[in-house]
């Protein structure tokens, strides 16, 4: 899942991204997440579900709520042929 997030700073990623990471990590479906500011402005995020129903009942039941209404993700889902960590 690769999201576009025009409106959002670092303070309000940093304050989200803390809270969220333990929940993030024992999600089912969760593989990993990155996100970081975007060249164009805003903040872009990057994540691996196992599926992407995973992803999206995360954002809905967990995000989506903790979000200011300002702030409106443009999230869309591609599939990964393989993903390679260290």
């Amino acid at each position: 899942m690769i999201a576009e997030v025009p409106n959002l700073t670092e303070e309000v990623y940093g304050g989200l991204v803390g809270q969220m990471t333990p929940l993030m990590q024992a999600a089912k479906g969760f593989i990993f997440h990155s996100g970081g500011p975007n060249p164009t402005g805003g903040w872009r995020v990057i994540e691996a579900w196992e599926s992407e129903e995973d992803g999206r009942a995360w954002f809905e039941e967990n995000v989506r709520p903790n979000l200011p209404p300002e702030i409106v993700p443009d999230r869309k889902y591609f599939p990964l042929h393989s993903t390679v960590t260290k």
